[in-house]
């Protein structure tokens, strides 16, 4: 089974992140920001890409997949319920012609919270109504309700590194019944970063970390054996210079 991993657009917290001068707690920060114009730019480069032809042939050239297609065929789209996944989701949705699914446990790291006094508080996330009417064709899991998805404290690291664990055996556990399948998951920088260490048994780890920029894809491929085969990262041909961000 193939596994592609890919990084939401630029956000809004992400632009502001990168503008802020005096600090990383200092700007003005959204709990459940969207994408900005130019992550909107970001996806539908993504979305054109995923579909073309100018897939990188080295990727293929060991068997069983030496000369098969020139492009990734992509069987299934994933994405988190955060507002910036659900829209790097959607044009490449429609450049691929499948309906996406919001996979609630892709998410990242914290959760939707805002830094106030006192520490980190909680908000709910969007509600399943909110997300019909953004993003009609969606599947939706019974998780998302209309007191939103999230509606919890700051998530803790042992808590993330767990459900980074979770996520990298239920794609183990699909290899055994979707072997043939090409996944991809529209996530986070931080969630990404732990699903590969947790897919290659290297949690609990702060010494190593597995940069993405902005819509940039990561294949790993799961084995019949259980072998796991990465075999790029943060790959971001499908932007030009002026339009890399992390």
């Amino acid at each position: 089974m193939e596994v592609y991993l890919i990084r939401h657009g630029q956000s809004l917290n992400n632009a502001n992140g990168e503008n802020n001068t005096d600090g990383a707690d200092a700007f003005d920060r959204h709990q459940d920001p969207p994408l900005t114009e130019l992550g909107h730019r970001q996806a539908d480069c993504l979305a054109q890409h995923l579909t073309g032809t100018d897939y990188p042939e080295t990727a293929f050239s060991h068997a069983p997949f030496q000369g098969q297609r020139q492009n990734y065929g992509i069987t299934h789209l994933y994405c988190s319920a955060m507002h910036r996944s659900l829209q790097t989701a959607q044009p490449v949705a429609k450049a691929l012609c499948i309906v996406p699914e919001v996979w609630v446990d892709i998410h990242e790291h914290g959760g939707i919270y805002l830094d106030e006094a006192g520490g980190k508080r909680g908000y709910p996330g969007m509600t399943r109504a909110e997300i019909a009417a953004q993003f009609a064709d969606y599947i939706l899991p019974e998780a998302i309700s209309e007191a939103g998805w999230w509606n919890r404290d700051f998530e803790t690291p042992d808590l993330f590194q767990a459900r980074a664990l979770n996520v990298a055996a239920q794609l183990r556990e699909w290899n055994q019944t979707r072997a043939n399948e090409r996944i991809a998951l529209i996530s986070h920088g931080e969630f990404l970063d732990a699903l590969i260490k947790a897919l290659l048994d290297q949690l609990p780890s702060d010494r190593v970390y597995y940069v993405h920029y902005n819509t940039s894809i990561t294949r790993v491929d799961l084995l019949a054996d259980g072998q796991i085969r990465l075999f790029y990262t943060n790959r971001v041909a499908h932007l030009t210079n002026d339009m890399i961000s992390a």
